[in-house]
């Protein structure tokens, strides 16, 4: 199912949010060449369509501070090693949209001007304008905050439309659907509802952070084809989190 190149584009500029996971494709681990082109011609899609799209990439895939930690290792350490793995998630992304003819940039919260770009805001909104897609690496920065936050950091920064969080499942629900049969689709969310319905969409300073800046969620399914550029266009099957207008 496609989407119809007829219907305009509903954001202007979005923010996705890719877990390292989503780049190991079939791998147990790492970066799978093959699913990291098509994310990218997903990315290229959008970007056809006159969307301006930065990223946040997380590093999962590479290595994952929480585990190590449990194991023995010092917070700051773990966390400091899991920004670096963000930042080979985000250069190979690169090279992939590159090689395609997308114009990226990589920008890193962490100093490493031989590789990357240094976080400069005005910088990042520059390349946006002019057609570039930006891929923010390393976080926040620092330590005790996740690529989640990161995400809705930056998509605040940035004066995003909205944060379009990447799953392997067509949107939020009351439970994993991959292993309870019974759970529920939402189509739409508040805020409020994903704190007090405890589900397990962001971590809860990445959902106050969007929520206070006013940041619509759109959580789609990143495996379906094509599904990127119908959600962008208000079309497919997504959950919508806003925030409470009562509020």
């Amino acid at each position: 199912m496609t989407s119809s190149p007829s219907r305009p584009i509903a954001f202007r500029r979005i923010l996705v949010k890719l877990s390292g996971e989503a780049l190991m494709g079939e791998q147990p681990y790492g970066l799978d060449p093959a699913y990291v082109r098509r994310v990218a011609e997903e990315l290229k899609a959008v970007h056809q369509a006159g969307c301006e799209i930065c990223l946040v990439v997380g590093g999962g895939n590479i290595f994952r501070g929480v585990s190590v930690v449990a194991a023995g290792m010092d917070r700051l350490t773990g966390d400091h090693m899991g920004m670096l793995a963000t930042v080979i998630n985000a250069l190979g992304l690169r090279s992939a949209l590159e090689a395609i003819d997308v114009p990226t940039r990589v920008q890193s919260a962490l100093a490493m001007n031989n590789i990357c770009e240094p976080y400069i805001p005005a910088r990042a909104l520059r390349h946006l304008q002019k057609g570039r897609i930006v891929i923010f690496a390393a976080g926040t920065g620092n330590p005790y905050f996740t690529t989640d936050t990161a995400g809705a950091l930056r998509a605040a920064e940035m004066n995003c439309d909205a944060l379009f969080k990447a799953t392997k499942v067509d949107g939020i629900y009351s439970a994993d659907p991959m292993t309870n049969p019974d759970a529920v689709r939402y189509a739409k969310l508040t805020y409020r509802d994903i704190v007090a319905q405890n589900l397990h969409v962001m971590d809860h300073a990445a959902i106050e952070l969007a929520e206070k800046n006013d940041i619509p969620l759109v959580v789609f399914n990143l495996n379906e084809p094509g599904a990127l550029e119908q959600v962008v266009r208000g079309q497919g099957t997504f959950t919508l989190v806003e925030r409470d207008t009562e509020r």
